[in-house]
């Protein structure tokens, strides 16, 4: 009986399949539009298939010029972009138009998504050179991080960062602050522990004076987290640590 039921099942679906494709065939069939760019071939299928294929390379470079891809139009006209507009599809390791661009990639029910860039498809060698397609960033952090953007970023996701604070000062017990708690006025090349209260600077200096240390400013090169000594101030270990 199961059995059974599961047959019909399966007709009245084909049935159903069967009846929209003569019913909404452009829902069905069609594919989707084409981009404004490409409206002038909207009826020159052959402009980018083959007969029964799929849209190929070769037929995308018979109008783009690889070099001039972001750069210009296909009639030499300059892109009007926001900044500075860069060529790289020259540094593709393979010419796969497709791998990006889906002008119409499916019909109109399946909605097919949009794909977006992967950072794979570049050369080694200029995959992780950034600032050659991204614009520089300004803030004072970035100006202080240089250009390894890898320390904090990843290509498959550019937000979040992945800022490893620990390397530096280990964000643990009390000290889950916010930025502006030590770095004050935006400035996070530099930091204060000053902002809390159990750090008052008398009451630093004092601490220090008895172990010779005069240096109270810079902090994190002794202590490294909330539960006391770090690298170099490993029980104030040599406490001449006073430049």
């Amino acid at each position: 009986m199961m059995r059974r039921w599961g047959l019909w099942l399966i007709v009245i679906n084909l049935c159903g399949l069967i009846a929209l494709v003569f019913a909404l065939p452009h829902l069905m069939v069609a594919p989707e539009p084409l981009i404004p760019a490409h409206a002038s071939i909207t009826t020159n299928c052959f402009a980018c298939h083959a007969p029964f294929k799929g849209a190929s390379v070769d037929r995308c470079t018979n109008c783009h010029k690889v070099a001039e891809i972001g750069i210009r139009t296909t009639t030499g006209a300059a892109v009007k972009a926001r900044g500075n507009a860069v060529a790289f599809h020259q540094s593709l390791t393979t010419p796969n138009c497709m791998a990006c661009h889906t002008d119409h990639s499916a019909p109109h029910l399946v909605k097919a998504s949009r794909k977006s860039f992967a950072h794979v498809l570049l050369r080694p060698d200029v995959r992780g050179q950034c600032a050659t397609c991204h614009r520089a960033p300004q803030t004072p952090l970035h100006a202080q991080a240089g250009k390894n953007c890898a320390a904090c970023h990843t290509q498959s996701g550019w937000k979040p960062a992945t800022f490893d604070h620990a390397r530096f000062f280990a964000l643990t017990g009390p000290h889950k602050a916010s930025c502006a708690t030590c770095h004050t006025g935006g400035d996070t090349r530099r930091y204060t522990c000053f902002s809390c209260h159990e750090h008052q600077p008398d009451q630093i200096r004092a601490k220090h004076a008895e172990e010779g240390i005069r240096n109270i400013e810079n902090c994190a090169r002794c202590h490294r987290s909330a539960s006391g000594e770090g690298r170099e101030g490993e029980e104030h270990r040599g406490g001449g640590g006073d430049d």
